[in-house]
């Protein structure tokens, strides 16, 4: 592994800088964009800087620059969609870590403070953690705990202690600096424009990142948690259906840039596994079980669906269609680098 430029101070004594980056497109979330900055701004370890990034919305950028104090508020310099914002972010932050938290959640106090205690070790390049659904209407006695990826959160099946991941989820996620700079950022053909429904860029970001690494290692630390906001528009069947769809159409491009066994490394298990065990839980279950037991086949069904399209079409992003409208404040949250 070639030398890490943040890894000398580290090893110095000194602790990581940090550089927290929220990113958002719309004024319809400006409550829970609100609550975000609030969480990040009261941890027990501070972020070194906090940045703001909005995706070509001037109304939020000056309503945001006047109103949230402490928060240093840029525009997205680089083509629309989240991963032109996140490169924008990365490029303007000045700590050694950069943090990136989504517009629609909330840290834990400690959050911080867990996910700078993994960078001790000079071969970690990134650290993720937990992400908690927040349903505001209340959990669906059918929605499957294995497909929380399809409303951006973790899902059972994760690891439940600390440890080498091959990604993470785009909600909760840290980086050193230098090694994001260094291998080009998040992919601008990857991940939301707006309302189009694909993701993944932080599953090719990743790979690439390890790739050019023998040796180092992406850590998940299940304490370092935030909580998600599940508006009551992404718990109906319309919006599960979009999901798994676009996310098989985003792993399709994915196996494309990454190549097919580590793009779908992870994938493999889960449907041999994970999804098996779901299924024999649904059928333990009364009640809600026999409709638990058909979203999880419905969930294999349609986002195999869409890989397959995806590999024999190569879907334009342009050809995709957008997910279900949602109440005010909500929109597409993405699953990040899930399942």
């Amino acid at each position: 592994m070639t030398a890490n430029p943040l890894t000398e101070p580290v090893l110095a004594g000194r602790p990581p800088t940090l550089t927290v980056v929220i990113c958002s497109y719309t004024m319809a979330r400006w409550p829970e964009l609100v609550s975000a900055v609030r969480s990040v701004q009261r941890q027990q370890r501070p972020a070194e800087e906090l940045l703001l990034v909005v995706d070509h919305c001037p109304e939020l950028a000056v309503r945001a620059a006047g109103v949230l104090a402490g928060v240093r508020v840029v525009p997205n310099h680089e083509s629309p969609g989240l991963s032109g914002a996140r490169n924008t972010g990365t490029a303007l932050a000045h700590g050694d870590v950069v943090a990136f938290l989504d517009d629609d959640a909330t840290a834990d106090p400690d959050w911080t403070e867990r996910l700078l205690a993994g960078y001790r070790d000079e071969r970690v390049l990134g650290v993720g953690g937990l992400v908690r659904p927040h349903w505001e209407s209340g959990r669906p006695a059918w929605f499957p705990p294995e497909f929380d990826w399809v409303v951006g959160c973790s899902y059972l099946g994760m690891p439940e202690q600390d440890g080498c991941v091959r990604n993470f989820i785009g909600a909760n996620m840290s980086f050193r600096r230098a090694e994001l700079l260094a291998a080009g950022g998040f992919r601008p053909d990857l991940g939301r424009v707006g309302s189009r429904p694909l993701g993944c860029e932080e599953t090719e970001l990743c790979i690439r990142l390890t790739a050019r690494h023998p040796g180092a290692m992406l850590r998940y630390e299940p304490t370092a948690g935030v909580s998600h906001r599940v508006p009551e528009g992404r718990t109906n069947w319309s919006y599960f259906r979009a999901r798994c769809y676009a996310e098989g159409l985003s792993k399709a491009a994915v196996t494309r840039h990454a190549g097919r066994r580590p793009a779908l490394a992870s994938e493999r298990r889960y449907l041999y596994s994970v999804v098996p065990r779901g299924m024999a839980r649904a059928m333990r279950r009364g009640g809600g079980g026999p409709r638990e037991l058909a979203a999880l086949a419905l969930g294999v069904a349609v986002t195999v669906t869409g890989y397959t399209t995806g590999r024999l079409r190569r879907a334009l992003p342009s050809a995709v269609p957008p997910l279900p409208a949602v109440p005010a404040g909500g929109g597409p949250g993405g699953p990040g680098g899930a399942p």
